[in-house]
C-alpha cells in the first residue's frame, strides 16, 4: 500500500491505495512448478508473460520496497531534489543547459524553467536527466 491525497470537494485526505493495483507476485520456478493452475485462480485474469515465458521482477526490487515498509505502507525514498534548485540537464537535446525545478510531482517527474532562444520555457523531464550544480 502506500498512501495518496485525494482531493474532493475542496477536501483533501490522505488515503491507502494498492501500489500495483489488480497485481498478484507469485515467486515460482517454472522449470520445477508447474504454474497454469494459476490461470483458474478465481480474480486472476492472465499471468503476463513474454510470448510463453513468464515475466519475472528481480527480488532486489522487490527487496528495495521491502526495506521501505513501514507498518505495510510503502514510504517514497527521500527526494534528492528541491523546488527552486538549479541543475544541468543530461542527455538528449537539452544536454548541457542550465534550468531551474519549478516543480515536482510523485513520478519522479520534475518542470523545469530553462532560457531557450531568449525565452523561458518549461520542459517536463525524468528526474533522472538531471544533474545538481554545486
Amino acid at each position: 500500500m502506500v498512501k495518496k491525497v485525494v482531493r474532493h470537494a475542496r477536501k483533501s485526505q490522505e488515503l491507502l491505495r494498492p501500489l500495483f493495483p489488480s497485481y498478484l507476485f507469485v515467486r515460482v520456478s517454472p522449470e520445477a512448478e508447474p504454474w497454469r493452475p494459476i490461470l483458474s485462480t478465481t480474480g486472476v485474469r492472465t499471468v503476463i508473460r513474454n510470448g510463453d515465458q513468464l515475466s519475472f521482477i528481480d527480488s532486489q526490487f522487490i527487496d528495495g520496497l521491502k526495506t521501505r515498509e513501514s507498518a505495510g505502507v510503502i514510504t517514497h525514498p527521500v527526494r534528492q531534489h528541491q523546488v527552486g534548485e538549479t541543475v544541468r540537464l543530461q542527455g538528449g537535446a537539452f544536454d548541457g543547459l542550465i534550468a531551474k525545478i519549478i516543480e515536482m510531482d510523485d513520478k519522479d517527474r520534475l518542470v523545469v524553467l530553462m532560457d531557450l532562444l531568449n525565452r523561458p520555457v518549461k520542459v517536463s523531464i525524468n528526474s533522472g536527466q538531471i544533474d545538481p550544480l554545486y
